[in-house]
């Protein structure tokens, strides 16, 4: 099937399987095999993780490339455009590249045989992830970063044998998905873990349930604060060693501390000599677009972050607090899906944000309520302002803040995505 532009192959994308998400690897994996992508030569380092997945596979892929690995990423979502899933060397892939990627997936999914009398059909990620890994062996890159989409042991990305695994942070989230306690979503994030494997773990009370597993396997098992760690000196160093070095005094980064923590451990299991591709200076430079993010606009700072559980806006709210001007006031603006925990995540931020405008998401159909947001707040004793798009939203928060105030868009990545298409933004950070 030959589709005339990258939107359009989206469009069918989205419509062509019943269900948005159908966890399991036995429908992708007969196309990939079809499609010889099983058993990618580059070196493979999958990232799993509640939070935090994001910056540790920036900081994973920075450090690759700058010790001469040609790099190719795949993460999702995305914020702006689909392009930016897909990245080699830095750069997000062409329509066209995709376009091609997505053809040949169509091609091999519509192959038939006696063990296999039908066509396969794929969901929206399982072709995204197919089409990285397609590009990826085309390029010829010598490294992969690969980032779960939900969860591990049945995501689409588990097809592949990690030659590194890492798992951030483990919390409760998709609990429909992956259980609701932390013991059966650490079990389901340790699948991406193999036989003999080294694995790093950035999370500080790791489920029993992911260190049996580890153990189960005989993997080298890499936990924070036990083989390797960080400290903070003051406002504008840490420190971050392992089993056999320490650096010090070294520039204090945008990015959470666990993940590049995890990054640099990953960078010496595989060998980099982290002095010589001055990695420390390259993490403090690294950002990441939605996490934090800042644009000066109208003498206001803008700040939009993606968090959307309860451990993602309690780590926001140490941010805000660490940026705090005395005087100044901040405004959030908030929409939120409604399988989330939005109780726990907003009141994590009571007595932070002064005042509150309630994004209307509507046309999602994942989306909350403007009702029942506004129910989340008056269980807080607090009450929204205004109610309305991300667009009007700013502008009521304009009004009625004053120059040095900070505006707080977040709640997921469709609210940040129209903060940024509102403010006439790029995903580049300021």
């Amino acid at each position: 099937m030959q589709l005339d532009s990258l939107s359009a192959w989206l469009e069918w994308l989205e419509k062509n399987h019943p269900t948005e998400i159908e966890l399991g690897l036995e429908r992708i994996t007969r196309v990939a095999q079809r499609m010889a992508l099983l058993t990618p030569t580059a070196k493979v380092v999958t990232v799993a993780g509640t939070n935090g997945k994001g910056s540790c596979v920036t900081a994973t892929a920075a450090l690759l490339s700058a010790a001469g690995f040609s790099v190719g990423v795949y993460t999702s979502p995305h914020l702006l455009h689909y392009n930016e899933r897909i990245v080699v060397d830095g750069s997000p892939v062409g329509d066209a590249e995709i376009c091609s990627a997505f053809e040949a997936i169509f091609t091999a999914s519509q192959q038939t045989s006696a063990d296999s009398p039908s066509p396969v059909s794929l969901t929206y990620f399982e072709y995204g992830t197919l089409a990285a890994l397609e590009i990826f062996r085309r390029r010829q890159v010598t490294a992969m970063v690969l980032e779960v989409g939900l969860g591990g042991r049945l995501d689409a990305i588990n097809i592949i044998d990690a030659d590194v695994a890492v798992i951030t942070s483990i919390a409760l989230d998709h609990t429909d998905w992956l259980g609701d306690n932390r013991e059966a979503i650490g079990y389901e994030k340790a699948g991406i873990m193999r036989a003999g494997k080294p694995v790093v773990c950035a999370d500080f009370a790791p489920p029993q349930s992911l260190l049996d597993h580890a153990q189960n396997l005989s993997v080298s098992l890499y936990l924070i604060s036990r083989d390797f760690g960080y400290s903070v000196a003051d406002d504008s160093t840490w420190s971050w060693w392992d089993s056999s070095a320490q650096f010090s005094s070294q520039p204090l980064p945008q990015l959470p501390l666990p993940s590049l923590a995890a990054a640099l451990q990953v960078a010496r299991i595989c060998g980099l000599d982290l002095r010589a591709i001055d990695a420390f200076a390259r993490v403090a430079s690294l950002r990441v677009p939605g996490r934090f993010q800042t644009l000066l606009w109208r003498e206001r700072q803008v700040i939009l972050d993606v968090a959307h559980n309860p451990a993602a806006t309690a780590y926001l709210v140490e941010r805000l607090v660490l940026g705090a001007t005395p005087g100044s006031k901040i405004h959030g603006i908030v929409a939120m899906m409604a399988d989330k925990d939005r109780a726990q995540s907003l009141e994590n931020l009571k007595g932070h944000v002064g005042s509150w405008y309630i994004v209307d998401l509507s046309f999602i159909p994942r989306a909350a309520s403007v009702e029942q947001l506004r129910q989340n707040l008056v269980d807080l004793n607090v009450n929204a302002e205004f109610s309305g798009s991300v667009a009007d939203c700013l502008q009521a928060a304009l009004t009625n803040s004053d120059p040095g105030d900070r505006i707080l868009v977040f709640g997921s990545f469709y609210t940040v995505a129209a903060g940024l298409q509102a403010l006439g933004a790029s995903t580049a950070q300021s």
